[in-house]
C-alpha cells in the first residue's frame, strides 16, 4: 500500500491527498509566504491546521515557491447541528449535498475558522492574531468559475450598460447574503427617491436663474456706482463701489430667494417620507426571506456552541468606567476636529488679506470668492486625511467598551465614526453657515486675530452664497476623486497583480500543475476585502445624505449631484465587488441596523439647520421686515413701485472714517479722496454704531420665524411617519398565514402523538 504523504508540521497527521477529487468545493482558502519547515510560522500554521482536522476539516495544500495555499472544507455535520439547532433558518434555499445555503455555509465556517484558538508557547492565538503576526496573509472564501448566481450578476448587475435597469436583489442576496442585498436595495431606493427631491430642486434654481437679471435687489447693487464700501482689510485696502459685487449679488439670488423656504420644507417631508417609505420597500423586500423571527444573538451562540461545546459563553457587561473614558476621548477628538475648523477659519482670514494686498487687480477684486474656494480645497484634503485618523481612534475607543458580539462591536464603531466624520464635514459648513460675518464686529471695534487679522465678512448681499460655494466644492471633489480613486485603485492593483503572475503555475507538492487551485490565486490577486468593507460604503453614502438635506436650503442643487453620483455608484460598487475584490463574508440581517437611526437622526437635524440657514444666513427675514415695515409698499401704496426698491441702502450702515482704528491704513485713491464716510453691511445707528431699531425687529422676526418652522416641520414629520404604516398590510397578513400554518403543523403533531 502507497504511503501518504505526511504534512510538514505534524508526521502522525497525513495532509489529505485530493487530487484524485478536483471538483470538490472549498470553503475557504488561507494563504501564506512560504517559509523554512522548522520556522516559528510554519509550527504555528501547524498546530492551527491541527486543530482544524481533529474537528474534521479537510486541509489541502499547494505552493508555487514564494506564495503557499491551504484550502479548508468543513464537514457536513457542522452544518447539520446549524439547522438542527436553529431549526433550518434557510428552508427553501438549500440543496440536497448541502442542508444550508450557500451563504450560509460560507460564514459558518469563517465563524468557526476565526474563533479556532491554538496555544503556542503558553500563548492562545486566533486567526486575525495569526494574521496580523504574519503566520498568514490572507484568508477568504472564494469567487467559483462555475457558479451560475456570480456569472449571472456579471451579466445583469455587474456591467455599466446595464446602469438604468432594476437590481437583482435577490440574486444578490443568493451570493453575497441578506446584510449586502439590503444595502443595494437601500441605495437603489435612495436613488430612486432623490430623482423626485432633484426635479424639486431644479425647479428652484430655475426659479431663481429666471430671476437672474431682473431681481431689484440685484439691479440696486449693480447700480451702485457711488455707494463706497469700507476697505475689506486693515493695510493698503481701498474704498470700493458696492456696484463691483454685481455679479456676485446675481449669482447669491439663484439661491437665496422666496423659493428656498418652500424647497426646505419639501426636503424636511421629503426625508421623513424617504424613511418611511423606505422601512415599507424593506419590510417587502425581507418578507420571503424567513428572517422575521431571525435572532442575532441566538445564532452567534449556536455557533459557539458547535464551534466548542464547553466554551464560555460571553456574558453582558457594563462599566460606567470605561463609558467615562470613551466619552471623554470622544470629546478630545470632537474638539481636535472643531480646532481644525477653527485653524481653516484663520486660513482664509490671512489667505483674504494676502489676496487683498496682491498687484494683480484681478486677484484683489476677487479675493474673498478665491480665500473661500481655496479653504473649501483644503477643507476637503482635511477630510481625506481626518477619515483615516478617526477610524483609528474610533477602533481604539470601540476596543475600550469590549462589545461582546459583533454586531455590537459594528453599531459602537459605526456610531463613533460618523459622529466624527460628522464633524469634520460639517464643522467648517457650520461656522460659514451661524457664524461667519456675525461675529467680526464693525468698523472701528473689529474682532481680531492674535490682535492683527480681521474675521471674514459677509458679501453685502448675503452669506449664502459662502455656504454655497463651499459645499458645492466639497461635494464635488468628495464624489468625483472619491469614487475615481475607489475604482480605479482596484481596477489598476489588479490589473498589476494580473501582469506580474500570468506566467505563474500553480503546482502541488509533487511539482505538477493544478488546475483546480489555479481558481484559489485568480482569488488571491482580487483587491482584500476586511470585516467593515460594507461599512464604508454606508457611510460614504450617509454621509452624501447629510449633504444632500442638511443646509440643502444653501444648494439646492445638492440631491441633483447625488442621484447622479448614485446612478454611478451602483455599479461601481457591482463591478468592484463582483470583478474586483475577493468575496465578502455574507452575513444575515433583517435591516440595515443602527445606520436607520443615523438617517433618523441626520432628517431631525436637517429640519433644524435648514430652518437656521433660512432665518439666520439666508436674508429672507430681513426682506420680509423691509417689504413690510420698512419698504415703500409699508404704506399700502404700491402703485407704480417695487416693494423693494431702497433695500440695499436700508441694510448698510453708516460708518464715519474719522472714527477708524490706529490699526487700518486705508490705501489712498486718486478716485476717493476726502471719504468723510463709508458703508458697511449692519444694521447700526450712525451716531454711536449700537443696534438699531430695524436689527431688533428683524432679530424677532428670525427667532419667530425658526420656532414656526422647525415646529411645523416636525409636526409634519410625525404626521407623515403616522401616515405611512411602516409594514405593508399585505405583509403583516403573510406573516400571519405562516404563523398560522406553523401552529396547525405543530398541532396536527400534537395530535397524532396523542392518538399513539
Amino acid at each position: 500500500m502507497q504511503e501518504q504523504p505526511r504534512t510538514p508540521w505534524r508526521e502522525d497527521l497525513p495532509l489529505m491527498d485530493f487530487i484524485e477529487n478536483q471538483e470538490l468545493n472549498w470553503d475557504y482558502v488561507l494563504v501564506c509566504k512560504s517559509t523554512s519547515l522548522d520556522s516559528t510560522e510554519e509550527q504555528k500554521r501547524g498546530h492551527y491546521f491541527s486543530v482544524l482536522q481533529k474537528k474534521g476539516f479537510r486541509i489541502k495544500k499547494v505552493r508555487d515557491g514564494k506564495v503557499t495555499f491551504y484550502g479548508v472544507r468543513a464537514p457536513k455535520d457542522i452544518f447539520n447541528k446549524y439547522v438542527r439547532l436553529l431549526r433550518n433558518p434557510d428552508k427553501g434555499h438549500t440543496s440536497i449535498e448541502d442542508p444550508v445555503s450557500p451563504t450560509s455555509r460560507i460564514r459558518i465556517v469563517h465563524f468557526i475558522l476565526h474563533n479556532t484558538a491554538v496555544g503556542f508557547k503558553g500563548k492562545e492565538e486566533k486567526l486575525q492574531d495569526l494574521i496580523n503576526a504574519k503566520v498568514f496573509e490572507a484568508a477568504f472564501p472564494l469567487h467559483t468559475r462555475k457558479d451560475e448566481t456570480r456569472e449571472g450578476l456579471k451579466k445583469s448587475w455587474a456591467r455599466w450598460r446595464d446602469i438604468i435597469y432594476v437590481q437583482p436583489i435577490e440574486e444578490i442576496r443568493a451570493y453575497y447574503g441578506e446584510k449586502v442585498a439590503l444595502y443595494f436595495a437601500w441605495l437603489g431606493w435612495y436613488t430612486i427617491m432623490l430623482l423626485y427631491a432633484a426635479v424639486v430642486g431644479l425647479i428652484v434654481f430655475f426659479y431663481g436663474f429666471a430671476h437672474f437679471d431682473n431681481s431689484q435687489i440685484s439691479q440696486e447693487i449693480c447700480t451702485a456706482n457711488n455707494t463706497l464700501m469700507c476697505p475689506l482689510c486693515d493695510q493698503n485696502c481701498p474704498y470700493w463701489p458696492l456696484s463691483d459685487t454685481c455679479t456676485y449679488a446675481k449669482v447669491t439670488h439663484l439661491f437665496d430667494n422666496e423659493g428656498t423656504v418652500f424647497f426646505a420644507m419639501f426636503m424636511a417631508v421629503w426625508a421623513t417620507i424617504f424613511l418611511e417609505l423606505w422601512k415599507r420597500a424593506r419590510a417587502n423586500t425581507v418578507s420571503g426571506w424567513n428572517l422575521y423571527n431571525w435572532d442575532e444573538d441566538e445564532e452567534e451562540l449556536a455557533l459557539e456552541l458547535i464551534n466548542d461545546p464547553e466554551c464560555v459563553i460571553k456574558k453582558h457587561e457594563h462599566s460606567y468606567w470605561r463609558s467615562m473614558a470613551v466619552l471623554l476621548g470622544a470629546a478630545v477628538v470632537i474638539a481636535v476636529l472643531i480646532g481644525i475648523a477653527q485653524a481653516l477659519v484663520i486660513y482664509r482670514v490671512v489667505v483674504t488679506v494676502s489676496f487683498m494686498r496682491s498687484s494683480c487687480e484681478f486677484v484683489r477684486e476677487h479675493a474673498n470668492t478665491a480665500a473661500v474656494m481655496s479653504g473649501a480645497v483644503l477643507h476637503y484634503l482635511t477630510i481625506v486625511i481626518m477619515t483615516k485618523v478617526n477610524r483609528v481612534i474610533s477602533t481604539y475607543l470601540c476596543n475600550l467598551e469590549k462589545p461582546r458580539t459583533f454586531t455590537e462591536r459594528e453599531n459602537s464603531f459605526t456610531i463613533k465614526v460618523f459622529t466624527f466624520q460628522f464633524v469634520t464635514h460639517f464643522s467648517s459648513l457650520f461656522y460659514v453657515a451661524f457664524f461667519l460675518g456675525r461675529i467680526n464686529g464693525y468698523p472701528g471695534n473689529y474682532v481680531r486675530i492674535a490682535g492683527q487679522w480681521r474675521l471674514e465678512e459677509c458679501h453685502p448681499s448675503g452669506c449664502i452664497t459662502d455656504l454655497f460655494i463651499q459645499m458645492c466644492v466639497i461635494m464635488f471633489l468628495k464624489q468625483t476623486l472619491s469614487n475615481f480613486v475607489e475604482y480605479l485603485s482596484p481596477y489598476l492593483s489588479y490589473k498589476c497583480r494580473l501582469v506580474k503572475e500570468r506566467k505563474c503555475k500553480v503546482r502541488g507538492e509533487d511539482g505538477s500543475e493544478d488546475s483546480a487551485a489555479e481558481c484559489w490565486r485568480a482569488n488571491y490577486r482580487l483587491g482584500a476585502v476586511h470585516v467593515f468593507s460594507l461599512f464604508d460604503e454606508f457611510l460614504e453614502m450617509v454621509i452624501q445624505y447629510s449633504f444632500t438635506t442638511i443646509f440643502v436650503a444653501a444648494f439646492p442643487l445638492a440631491p441633483l449631484l447625488a442621484f447622479l453620483n448614485n446612478v454611478l455608484e451602483i455599479r461601481l460598487d457591482a463591478i468592484k465587488m463582483t470583478r474586483l475584490q475577493r468575496r465578502i463574508v455574507p452575513r444575515k440581517a433583517n435591516d440595515i441596523g443602527i445606520w436607520l437611526q443615523v438617517l433618523e437622526a441626520v432628517g431631525v437635524l436637517a429640519v433644524i439647520t435648514n430652518g437656521l440657514v433660512i432665518a439666520v444666513t439666508s436674508d429672507f427675514i430681513p426682506r420680509l421686515i423691509y417689504l413690510y415695515v420698512y419698504g415703500p409698499c409699508a404704506s399700502k401704496n404700491t402703485e407704480g413701485i417695487n416693494c423693494f426698491s431702497g433695500y440695499i441702502n436700508s441694510s448698510l450702515s453708516v460708518f464715519y472714517t474719522k472714527d477708524f482704528e490706529n490699526l487700518t491704513q486705508v490705501l489712498q485713491s486718486p478716485r476717493y479722496t476726502n471719504i468723510a464716510e463709508c458703508r458697511y453691511r449692519d444694521y447700526r445707528s450712525s451716531d454711536d454704531y449700537s443696534f438699531s431699531t430695524q436689527f431688533w425687529h428683524i432679530f424677532a422676526a428670525r427667532l419667530g420665524f425658526l420656532i414656526v418652522f422647525e415646529h411645523l416641520a416636525v409636526c409634519i414629520k410625525f404626521v407623515a411617519a403616522w401616515f405611512v404604516p411602516d409594514i405593508p398590510q399585505r405583509v403583516q397578513n403573510s406573516n400571519l398565514e405562516m404563523k398560522k400554518d406553523h401552529l396547525l403543523e405543530e398541532l396536527r403533531v400534537i395530535e397524532r402523538s396523542t392518538e399513539v
